[in-house]
């Protein structure tokens, strides 16, 4: 048997130092060194199994290594290969098997035949011959390492009611990052492990799952529109001109569309630094029913209000927003300032955190589905638009995009929340999917926008 650790190693033989098997003890090799990371590299296994070939002892290997006996003892005991007889050849022996009745040596340190005084056990007729072989042990550890990555880290009662929470909220149009608890969510995971148990098809799940894998079709490339003109002081490089901290607390203002055969749309405004987002009913793609909605926001906030909370509007080239004095006026502009601005032709980047917000309102109104706007009632827009501004964002430190808007515009968030009917939505109540509006309409004995 190995020796204990509490036990002092014997006397040297001739010729050789407790240290290896130079003869003279190496200064400083008393105690190991403490190590950052536990599991032997190849080079170490290598040295190893050098050092049995020359008879070093367990003590004088671990020395070398800067780790403990028992670590090198077990390493040996249990990448042990089997060399003959020939029709075991290969296999690997358990390193609690009892050899002792094949050989003395196999009963105790090396517990191998590495070392022994025939070469390679040419010509011993005792079987099994059993070898230390660094390479094989090598890929052993490694094998292990990589299987013990798969599968759940988690008893059968916990994985299931895991996978059902990630199946739950997957269902509801939420991400795996929203998910996750490290950002507030219902499960105990990283999002990085809910992406892999997905792909891995755990419970059923596939990609299919993770609405933003498989929702995007190719950009279609039509023939651009005539821009819209307007002021050169409502440029995009004015814009810019106003400083960053202006440009970071504007409004983006952009419109959603509805059926081919639907002219109704939806105006949208994004406040930039809280991602809340308004939702705001057009009769038409016109001017006139822009000017008619932000009307609307005006007698909400009135026009102190309306000064305070939009400092600058960023929109895009639509003919929508063609008639920019009448826009500019009801956004609160005084004479001799200049709070709406244009992005470049073809530049919708420009505006890129309402474009990507309108990813979460198509989570509810997708397109293809041939959902009329003209038969969206404001109680749908209420509870859509409930459901998008309490969704967590990371871009929040996945705090709401309705609780941020109130931290940072105080009563006028309030005044513009309560007249619109967005109210905070629970995460386990969320529900990012068609069937939201669909249920809420069937309830009031509506007809489906489709």
């Amino acid at each position: 048997m190995w020796e204990s650790d509490t036990l002092r190693a014997g006397p040297a033989g001739p010729g050789r130092s407790e240290d290896g098997m130079s003869g003279k003890r190496k200064k400083g090799a008393g105690k190991a060194a403490p190590r950052a990371y536990g599991r032997l590299t190849r080079h170490e296994r290598d040295t190893l199994q050098r050092m049995l070939e020359r008879g070093a002892s367990c003590r004088q290997i671990a020395r070398e290594l800067g780790r403990s006996p028992s670590t090198v003892s077990s390493e040996v005991a249990s990448h042990r290969f089997v060399t003959a007889p020939r029709e075991r050849r290969g296999e690997r022996v358990d390193a609690s098997a009892d050899l002792s009745a094949a050989c003395p040596r196999l009963a105790a340190w090396p517990r191998c035949c590495n070392g022994c005084g025939r070469y390679r056990a040419i010509g011993c007729k005792r079987r099994p011959h059993v070898f230390y072989d660094a390479r094989a042990a090598q890929l052993c550890a490694d094998s292990v390492l990589v299987s013990s990555r798969r599968g759940i880290d988690a008893d059968e009662p916990a994985a299931a009611e895991a996978l059902a929470l990630i199946r739950d909220g997957l269902g509801r149009g939420l991400s795996p990052e929203q998910l996750s608890a490290r950002n507030g969510g219902p499960v105990d995971l990283s999002p990085s492990t809910i992406y892999r148990w997905v792909a891995a098809g755990y419970d059923g799940m596939t990609n299919m799952e993770l609405r933003r894998k498989v929702g995007y079709r190719p950009r279609s490339h039509r023939a651009p529109k005539r821009a819209t003109s307007h002021s050169p002081r409502r440029s995009h490089a004015a814009f810019l001109g106003l400083g960053e901290d202006v440009c970071a607390a504007a409004w983006e203002m952009d419109t959603v569309e509805g059926a081919r055969e639907d002219g109704a749309c939806l105006l949208t405004l994004l406040h930039r630094p809280s991602r809340l987002q308004l939702a705001l009913p057009l009769a038409a793609k016109d001017a006139e029913s822009v000017a008619s909605a932000l009307g609307g926001v005006r007698s909400v906030l009135g026009a102190g209000g309306t000064g305070r909370v939009f400092r600058a509007v960023l929109t895009d080239n639509g003919a929508e927003f063609s008639d920019e004095g009448a826009i500019a006026a009801l956004i609160g502009e005084e004479p001799g300032e200049t709070r709406l601005f244009y992005c470049d032709p073809r530049r919708s980047d420009q505006k890129g955190a309402c474009e990507r917000n309108h990813v979460e309102i198509r989570k509810l109104l997708p397109k293809g589905r041939g959902l009329r706007f003209d038969r969206l009632a404001p109680a749908d827009l209420s509870l859509a638009m409930s459901h998008v501004n309490s969704e967590p964002r990371g871009a929040l430190g996945f705090a709401t995009p309705a609780r941020a808007f109130r931290a940072m515009l105080g009563d006028d968030a309030a005044a513009l929340l309560e007249a619109y009917g967005i109210e905070d939505v629970p995460i386990d109540e969320l529900d990012l999917t068609p069937g939201l509006i669909a249920r809420a309409r069937a309830e009031r004995g509506d007809a489906p926008l489709s």
